[in-house]
C-alpha cells in the first residue's frame, strides 16, 4: 500500500510539479516500502538536508543510501541507475555476476558499466545524443587495457571496493586501526561491512528491525561524515561535481579494474536529450568538471600516471583535455578563411609533393571515422552528423566549460550542478525526429558559432570573387577546400538559426 500511494503522488507531481513544494531544511526519512519475500525490499530514502551543512550533490546522495542499504539489506554489489533511466533486461544481474563471481578475475574487479542506451533517439540523431564515440569506441578501448571510467548509471559496483584502498589491502588492518574515522561512528555500520568483505552476510546476528531504523536515522544524518573518510578515501568521491567519473578514476589508480558489458539487448535504457541548448549545457557541465579534475591533486598527468598503468592514465589525459580542441578549431576556422580572403596560401600547392602530405592525413582521419562507425552498425549519415556535432560541441561547448573552469579556480563561481533539462516538447521532439536543428533558448551558445559562421561565409565569397579574378587556383586549392567543407557543415545550422529569426519575428 505505501508503495502504491508514493506512486501516486509521483504521477500527481509529474502531471503538475505545483502540487510539491521542495524542502531544503528537513529531517531524515527512512521508510520500508515493499517487504514481500518475493521481491526485493523497496525502501524510501530521504537524507537528512540542513543549509548550513554541504550535502555534497549526487556524490553525498550515493554515499547516504551506501549507507543505509548496509544496514538494511547489506548486498555485496550495488547498482546505481539514475531517475531518467531504466532497466530494460533484468538479466543485466546475472551478466554482471559473471564478472564479479568469476575466480580467475573477480579479485579486483571493482565494478561492471553497461553502456548508456537510450529510448528516444531519432535515426536522424543530429545531436549524437547516443555518445557513439564514447560508448562504442572509447570504452571499447579502454576495455582492453583495464576496463573503462564510471559512467554513474547503468552500472553495477562492489561494496567492498569502495571501502577498500586496494585489491590487496590487509582486511584486517582495515578494522583494527582507525575504523571509526574511516567509516563513521556507526558500530552496526562497521560490522555490516566486516561481514561483506571477511564474506560472512549470512551469519550476521539477528538485529530488531526497529533498531536498524534507528541506526540507519543515524548514518543518513547531514553531520555522519564529519571528520571521516567519506568522500576522500571511502564511498563516492567529492574532488569533482562528477562524484562518478572522479570515483571510477581513483578505483583505477587504487589498483582496481572495470569490466564494460556491452550486450545487444540493452539492459539500461534513459531519455536523451533532443535540442542544442541541453546537448551544450550537458556538455559544459562535462567538460568543466573533468577539466579542474586535470588541474586538481588527482591529476592523471601527475596522480594518475604514477599509479596506473602509463596506456591506461593517458586515456584519462585525453578526458580531461578536450577543451585544447578549442585552440585547433579557432586556428582552423579563422586563419586559412581569412588568409584566403587576403590571397594569402598556407599550403602547398596541388602540384607540389608536400600536398600529398596533408590530403593524406585528411582522408586517413575521415576513413577512420567512418569505419568506426560502419563497424558499430551506425549508417553512413551518422559520419557527416558526428562531424558537424563535434566541431559544435568542441568549440561551442569547450569554450563556456573553460570558462566555467577558469571561473570556479579563481573562486569567481560557487560549486553548484547543473541537471540536464529531460522533459520533451512535442515541437523539439518533432524537429529532433526530422533532423532539424532547434536552437530556441541556446542564444548565448550561439553567440561564437554565428560569429565564426559569419566570417567563413564573407571569406569565401569575398576570396573566390579574388580567385575568379586572380586565377591561382593551384595555390589556393586547400583553403577553398577547408573552407566549402566548413560551410556544408554549417549549412543545417544556417537553416536553424533563419529559421529560428523568422519565428521570432
Amino acid at each position: 500500500a505505501k508503495y502504491n500511494n508514493m506512486q501516486k503522488n509521483i504521477e500527481i507531481f509529474g502531471e503538475d510539479p505545483k502540487n510539491c513544494s521542495l524542502v531544503f531544511d528537513r529531517p531524515t526519512r527512512i521508510e520500508i516500502m515493499n517487504e514481500q519475500s518475493e521481491m526485493p525490499m523497496a525502501v524510501y530514502v530521504s537524507r537528512e538536508r540542513r543549509p548550513t551543512i554541504p550535502h555534497r550533490y549526487k556524490g553525498g546522495a550515493l554515499n547516504t543510501l551506501l549507507r543505509v542499504s548496509g544496514l538494511l539489506s547489506n548486498g555485496p554489489y550495488v547498482l546505481v541507475v539514475d531517475c531518467d533511466m531504466y532497466c530494460n533486461d533484468p538479466s543485466s544481474a546475472k551478466q554482471a555476476m559473471c564478472f564479479f563471481l568469476d575466480p580467475e578475475t573477480s579479485k579486483d574487479v571493482a565494478f561492471v558499466q553497461f553502456p548508456q542506451m537510450f529510448h528516444n533517439l531519432s535515426k536522424k540523431d543530429i545531436y549524437d545524443s547516443q555518445a557513439r564515440r564514447a560508448f562504442k569506441t572509447l570504452w571499447q578501448g579502454m576495455d582492453g587495457l583495464r576496463g573503462p571510467g564510471l559512467a554513474g548509471s547503468g552500472c553495477y559496483i562492489s561494496r567492498a571496493a569502495l571501502h577498500l584502498q586496494s585489491p590487496n589491502q590487509n582486511v584486517t588492518d582495515v578494522f583494527e586501526h582507525n575504523a571509526q574515522n574511516n567509516f563513521g561512528k556507526s558500530t552496526m555500520y562497521i560490522e555490516s561491512l566486516k561481514a561483506i568483505i571477511y564474506g560472512h552476510q549470512n551469519a550476521k546476528k539477528h538485529i530488531p528491525r526497529d533498531v536498524i531504523l534507528e541506526e540507519a536515522q543515524v548514518v543518513a544524518s547531514c553531520s555522519y561524515e564529519k571528520d571521516t573518510n567519506w568522500g576522500k578515501e571511502v564511498g563516492f568521491s567529492y574532488a569533482i561535481l562528477l562524484e562518478s567519473t572522479v570515483t571510477g578514476y581513483l578505483l583505477h589508480c587504487r589498483g582496481w579494474r572495470s569490466t564494460y558489458l556491452y550486450p545487444k539487448r540493452a539492459c539500461f535504457l534513459g531519455c536523451a536529450v533532443i535540442d542544442f541548448k541541453e546537448g551544450m549545457a550537458q556538455q559544459v557541465k562535462w567538460v568543466s568538471e573533468l577539466s579542474l579534475l586535470g588541474i586538481s591533486k588527482y591529476s592523471p598527468f601527475t596522480y594518475g600516471i604514477s599509479r596506473m598503468p602509463i596506456i591506461h592514465s593517458f586515456t584519462f589525459c585525453y578526458f580531461t583535455s578536450t577543451t585544447q580542441y578549442v585552440l585547433a578549431l579557432l586556428i582552423y576556422g579563422l586563419i586559412p578563411q581569412l588568409c584566403f580572403f587576403k590571397g594569402i596560401p598556407l599550403f602547398p600547392m596541388v602540384t607540389e609533393a608536400w600536398f600529398g602530405v596533408f590530403a593524406i592525413l585528411f582522408i586517413s582521419s575521415q576513413s577512420q571515422h567512418l569505419i568506426e562507425i560502419l563497424c558499430g552498425g551506425g549508417p553512413l549519415r551518422s559520419w557527416w552528423d558526428e562531424q558537424r556535432i563535434w566541431i559544435m560541441r568542441s568549440l561551442v561547448g569547450n569554450i563556456f566549460a573553460f570558462v566555467v573552469a577558469m571561473k570556479k579556480v579563481f573562486g569567481l563561481n560557487k560549486a553548484k550542478l547543473t541537471l540536464s533539462n529531460k522533459v520533451i516538447e512535442k515541437e523539439s521532439l518533432k524537429k529532433y525526429e526530422e533532423g532539424k536543428f532547434n536552437f530556441q533558448g541556446a542564444g548565448l551558445f550561439m553567440v561564437p558559432l554565428s560569429i565564426l559562421l559569419v566570417i567563413n561565409i564573407v571569406c569565401f565569397f569575398g576570396g573566390l570573387w579574388r580567385l575568379v579574378h586572380v586565377k591561382d587556383f593551384e595555390k589556393m586549392f586547400a583553403q577553398l577546400f577547408l573552407l566549402s567543407y566548413l560551410l556544408a557543415l554549417g549549412y543545417p545550422i544556417v537553416k536553424g538559426i533563419i529559421s529560428l529569426k523568422s519565428k521570432c519575428g
